[in-house]
Order: C-alpha cells, then sequence, then structure tokens
C-alpha cells in the first residue's frame, strides 16, 4: 500500500510503466490542471489527489483492469459524464448513485469501479445492480480500502475481475459497503 509521497510516487511510475505497456491502444495524452479545474467545479466535489495524479501524470484513461478507467472528461462516456447521469433525479425519486462517488471504470451490464472521494484513502467500490436488488444499498460493495490498494492488485495481476481468478484460487467475496445505505439516503 502506498503511504508516504516516495510511495505513491513510485505507485505512480509502475502505473505509468504497466500502461504503456499493456495498453490496446496508445495510451491517451494526460490532462492539464485546468481541466481537473473544470472536471472538479462540474461534479461539485474534490477529485481524490491519487485519482488526479492518474490523469495528470498517467494518461487521460485508457489503462488499468480490463474495461480501463475512464477518461476525465470530453466523451460521452467520461467519468464527469456517467457521474452526472447517475446521481441525476430518477423519476421515481430513489437513489441508486451516492454524491461523492466517481465511476472511473465501466465493466459493462450496468456495473462500474468507483471512487469514494469522500473517504480519505478513496475506497474502491463496485456497483453491482444485477441481482435487482430491492435497496441500492445492497448493489454496492467495497472491492479495496484505498485507490492505492486497488491499484496495486490491478498491477499484480490479482483481482477478482480475472477471467480465470476461480481457477487459480483468487476469488474473492467482496464485503458489502456499509455506508451505502446513509450515503444514499443523504440529501445535499
Amino acid at each position: 500500500m502506498a503511504n508516504g509521497s516516495r510511495d505513491v510516487d513510485e505507485l505512480i511510475q509502475r502505473v505509468a510503466t504497466n500502461a504503456a505497456q499493456t495498453c490496446r491502444a496508445p495510451v491517451p495524452p494526460v490532462v492539464a490542471d485546468a481541466e481537473i479545474d473544470d472536471a472538479e467545479q462540474r461534479l461539485g466535489l474534490a477529485l481524490l489527489p491519487l485519482l488526479c495524479r492518474l490523469y495528470r501524470e498517467v494518461a487521460n484513461g485508457g489503462f488499468g483492469p480490463d474495461y480501463t478507467l475512464l477518461p476525465l472528461s470530453g466523451a460521452k462516456n467520461s467519468l464527469v459524464e456517467q457521474y452526472l447521469a447517475l446521481t441525476a433525479e430518477r423519476e421515481d425519486g430513489e437513489r441508486v448513485w451516492p454524491v461523492g462517488v466517481v465511476p472511473i471504470l465501466d465493466w459493462g451490464c450496468g456495473m462500474y469501479a468507483a471512487v469514494d472521494c469522500a473517504s480519505a484513502a478513496g475506497t474502491v467500490l463496485l456497483f453491482e445492480p444485477n441481482a435487482g436488488p430491492a435497496d441500492w444499498a445492497e448493489a454496492w460493495f467495497v472491492d479495496a480500502w484505498s485507490l492505492a490498494d486497488w491499484l496495486e492488485t490491478w498491477l499484480a495481476g490479482s483481482g477478482w475481475y480475472r477471467q480465470d481468478a476461480d481457477e487459480q484460487g483468487q476469488a474473492v467475496e467482496l464485503a458489502p459497503w456499509d455506508a451505502a445505505g446513509s450515503r444514499l439516503a443523504h440529501i445535499e
């Protein structure tokens, strides 16, 4: 786990190296500070510093596990556009997406990896709505207790999302996100 600034610098370096070596397409260019400022303004929240560094120092998405990180902004499938769509008021008045939790990766079939920007370490959550929960809080799981841990899991090639995780004895049961109910009930 990356704690100090040197550890974070080293983690960013390893992520950048891995991204350059494993991306199916050329790594997108990095974003400028002004783009991060604009994204935070549109989101109405501050992004996790490590997440900002990934966009500023590695690439504007396009790297990471399987379906790769979403671009920050400027595209229909960007972090900003997805967050705004997911947090928009629904006709039934029900909230399925908590304020302050930004989607970083679209797994497909309605599933997302998301970072809780309200947590100091940036807990990475899995939103998995496919079981059709009676309570939307039941669709939220903790994937990693920090974004740094999540990145380390990806770099190690040991994430639950690996197709051979079951065969390798690496399948894990993700814990429910205990704060989901209170965060979904929170009205700004």
